[in-house]
């Protein structure tokens, strides 16, 4: 059940990154990936700043947003470079 729910996660985090972030996301698989990246360097980034964001959904995925935003924002300025 873990590999799915981290999935899901990802899933949505990648998601919301992408329609947050202007313009479209990189397609289902991409979001997928950049939201399960996104929740390991949110979870370490939170670690580093002492935050606690809980053990439920909503914490992960709020986590995995986070970082996956910082992901996007990071492919569309290598992108562009």
């Amino acid at each position: 059940m873990g590999i799915l729910y981290e999935i899901l996660v990802g899933l949505i985090a990648g998601w919301l990154a992408g329609k947050v972030m202007k313009g479209g996301g990189y397609g289902v698989l991409v979001d997928i990936i950049l939201g399960i990246l996104g929740g390991i360097l949110g979870g370490w980034l939170f670690g580093l700043l002492g935050i606690g964001m809980g053990g439920g959904l909503l914490g992960s995925i709020i986590v995995a947003f986070i970082g996956a935003v910082i992901l996007v924002a990071i492919t569309r300025v290598i992108k562009r470079a």
